[in-house]
């Protein structure tokens, strides 16, 4: 493929705060290819299998730009507890640090702003959420709050779930998947929902 045809297959990946080497091979583009843009500065390598355009210019601000980089820098990582509680709006904690979370026996150099935290189910209530065009992988709300209970404080615990059971609408929590979380995880949830919505 010649350079100005796959620069126009890569057009919207391009309008993106970062793009993924797997996105550009579902649209065609080999690795190497995008590894001849590093080189001759069309594209700028973020980190390993992570790409921008070299001249990207955010019109907005980008409150997760720092996040993306740091889930896909960690091979496998899912975006878990205090990190996914403020993209869900379910906390008024600002992260001081991105928590990410991996499988046990999984190395993971360590790096500023990163939290690791181990998970020996690490597919349990994983999905994705998009920010600003970049799909990152992450617990859904139920796991994440059941995380919460069992590895933050209380407080930030119930704080998170009175706020999850006042959303409505397509951000509604799902009490049966809370639920059977919560006994996969073997952490009893019950008190806290009867004492919330009594």
């Amino acid at each position: 493929m010649r350079s100005p045809a796959v620069l126009l297959t890569l057009a919207l990946l391009l309008e993106k705060p970062y793009f993924t080497s797997k996105e550009a091979r579902d649209i065609g583009v080999h690795s190497a290819v995008l590894s001849h843009y590093v080189k001759t500065g069309r594209l700028k390598r973020i980190r390993r299998g992570v790409y921008q355009r070299v001249d990207y210019q955010n019109p907005c601000a980008f409150r997760w730009e720092d996040l993306v980089e740091v889930v896909y820098s960690v091979k496998g990582g899912v975006v878990c507890l205090i990190s996914a509680l403020a993209i869900y709006d379910l906390t008024e904690e600002i992260p001081r640090q991105h928590w990410i979370a991996i499988r046990h026996g999984t190395s993971v150099k360590a790096t500023p702003g990163l939290k690791v935290v181990r998970y020996r189910d690490i597919q349990l209530g994983r999905t994705e959420v998009e920010l600003e065009g970049t799909k990152i992988p992450i617990f859904d709300r139920e796991r994440t709050i059941i995380d919460a209970f069992r590895l933050l404080s209380r407080e930030t615990a119930i704080k998170a779930l009175k706020a999850a059971i006042a959303k409505g609408g397509k951000n509604r929590i799902d009490f049966v998947k809370l639920q059977e979380y919560a006994k996969r995880l073997r952490f009893n949830i019950s008190p806290y929902l009867m004492s919330i919505t009594a």
